[in-house]
């Protein structure tokens, strides 16, 4: 069954509590769990990803300290992938090989003649973030969590959102990739035009991306209001209006009594722009106090509302950098509809609500651009996206998506690269216009299938 298809490895006996990931990951970098091996450091115990539901096959992980010891890497291992933040909750970044690491290319460089940063592979939106704007920069836009490394987000077409906002690789300038022969290789949008655009969202396939160069412009500030109980009736004439209310706008929903619960509305800060948000917005409230999207859960976790300003990177995320994401232990499903024919797919899902509910936490539904990266899930579509985060209970959720999915078929739904979906491969041949060309790519550049796994094989390319 699609990217699930690799057995039930996708749920540990013991789900790992969110604090004990972020605990483990201060021993991880600190290197106590690490033996030293002749490139950077070596770990081989088992390993999960950041929400414990899926342990890594891969036989060890390498660290090295530079390019050139990524290269000698690549070079000698017969199968390798790349491992970022173990944000995934899939086997995209996992192999019967190696896995490495890239935490020490963590190198970030302006150059303000061309609007550019240019950061090493290891890097992540958190270090990012506070780099470019004490420096007068910022990034047109940022996913809900700022833990997640760049490459990985690059490669995966995670997306932030907004209206007239692309996802987070359409800000990719330039990239630096070691192929499987060890070479060093470099594409740019202004020299490699079509290559290029197959490039940038890669999946793991084209080889170790060591460096991205980033589009920036000036930094901003943004402010953040919260309101609550909004009648999905409104979606149905009012959906574009209310998702370019904001520069960047989210709505939950439990699914129950045909209401969105929150709507988070980001808004850059303008000159001579009204400081006051409304005490009403198509009838939902205006929170009075700061909230988490899971009712009953802490909201100190989650970025500043209430409309006080701060900078970009506080404030497009939803949670902050220092504390546990989300809600814990998780689960995380997410598709890609057309934005004109939204609504219709959420009346779609919410036939489903008596079977989703007892195993959600909340749904989120977003608005992302149009781009033009071939297996990017916005690919020449402005896009709606219906996110699930899950309770982990994997057993009656693998039983959901097959559910949803066939709900959310009429739309031509695009799973999300990095979560969970069991869309059959045959699928995405309908979903993914240029994927004849990525593979052609992928063979050019990985004759040998060093960078090919379980998921890639299973879901696109065959074995």
């Amino acid at each position: 069954m699609g990217a699930l298809r690799d057995g039930q490895r996708l749920f540990c006996n013991k789900v790992m509590n969110k604090r004990q990931f972020l605990k483990k990951s201060s021993a991880f970098v600190a290197g106590s769990m690490l033996a030293r091996s002749a490139r950077g450091q070596l770990q081989s115990a088992a390993r999960t990803n950041w929400a414990g539901n899926y342990t890594y096959r891969a036989e060890r992980l390498d660290e090295p300290g530079s390019v050139a010891e990524v290269q000698a890497l690549v070079k000698e291992r017969r199968r390798l992938k790349t491992l970022g933040s173990h944000h995934s909750f899939n086997s995209i970044a996992d192999t019967i090989g190696d896995q490495i690491s890239l935490r020490h290319l963590d190198e970030m460089v302006i150059d303000p003649k061309s609007s550019t940063v240019t950061v090493g592979g290891g890097v992540t939106y958190g270090q990012l973030g506070p780099y470019l704007d004490h420096r007068g920069y910022a990034l047109h836009n940022l996913a809900s969590l700022p833990h997640i490394s760049v490459a990985g987000a690059c490669a995966t077409a995670t997306h932030g959102s907004g209206n007239k906002n692309r996802n987070l690789a359409a800000a990719v300038a330039g990239m630096e990739v070691v192929t499987a022969e060890g070479e060093l290789k470099s594409f740019s949008r202004e020299h490699d035009a079509e290559l290029f655009r197959g490039a940038v969202v890669h999946l793991g396939a084209l080889g170790v991306v060591t460096r991205l160069t980033l589009e920036v412009e000036p930094t901003y500030q943004v402010r953040q209001v919260v309101y609550q109980n909004l009648s999905m009736n409104h979606l149905e004439q009012h959906l574009d209006e209310i998702f370019a209310t904001g520069y960047s706008v989210s709505l939950f929903t439990d699914w129950q009594n045909h209401r969105i619960t929150q709507v988070w509305i980001k808004s850059r800060v303008e000159p001579g722009a009204p400081a006051e948000s409304p005490a009403e917005f198509f009838g939902a409230k205006r929170a009075t106090r700061k909230l988490h999207p899971l009712e009953g859960h802490s909201a100190e976790n989650c970025t500043e509302q209430m409309g006080i300003p701060g900078p970009w990177y506080d404030r497009l995320p939803h949670f902050r950098l220092n504390f546990v994401p989300s809600s814990g232990a998780e689960l995380q499903s997410e598709y890609f509809v057309p934005r004109d024919r939204g609504y219709e797919a959420i009346l779609a899902v919410e036939q489903l609500r008596e079977l989703v509910t007892p195993h959600l936490h909340i749904t989120e539904l977003r608005t992302i651009d149009a781009d033009d990266l071939w297996m990017s899930t916005c690919y020449q579509r402005p896009s709606m996206t219906i996110h699930f985060t899950w309770k982990p209970e994997w057993p009656a959720v693998s039983k959901l998506l097959p559910k949803i999915e066939e709900k959310l078929a009429p739309f031509n739904a695009r799973p999300h690269w990095g979560k969970l979906f069991t869309l059959p491969q045959v699928r995405f041949a309908s979903l993914y216009e240029k994927l004849p060309a990525f593979k052609t790519l992928i063979e050019h550049h990985d004759p040998e299938k060093k960078f090919r796994n379980e998921f890639l094989a299973t879901n696109l390319l065959g074995a």
